[in-house]
């Protein structure tokens, strides 16, 4: 269940990465407001993980998703560059966290 939660906050990562681009430095609201609310639910799910989960995996992961998961966005939908530099990189970025929580954990 920890790892869900973990999961699921590197999700909210991205979708607060990407709102914090959207709000144009805070000038426009809606933005503002769901950049808001994905951090706070991020690092709330985070921090509830933290609570099961040694914290070298579980941040690996969460910074892991957060990061892939907005390269990957802001190529698809936000006209950022694609190459195939970038691809590998998010690649690699992916397989180092697996490979981190494959190194093994307490719990």
């Amino acid at each position: 269940m920890a790892w869900l939660l973990v999961i699921v906050a590197g999700l909210l990562e991205t979708g607060f990465a990407v709102c914090l681009k959207l709000s144009h430095g805070f000038t426009r609201l809606w933005p503002t407001i769901a950049f808001a609310c994905f951090a706070l639910g991020s690092f709330g799910l985070l921090t509830l993980a933290l609570r099961r989960l040694d914290i070298g995996p579980a941040y690996a992961v969460w910074t892991g998703i957060g990061a892939s998961g907005t390269a990957i966005y802001g190529m698809v939908f936000l006209g950022d560059v694609v190459s195939t530099l970038k691809i590998v990189s998010i690649t690699m970025v992916i397989v180092g966290v697996v490979g981190l929580q494959l190194s093994g954990s307490a719990h």
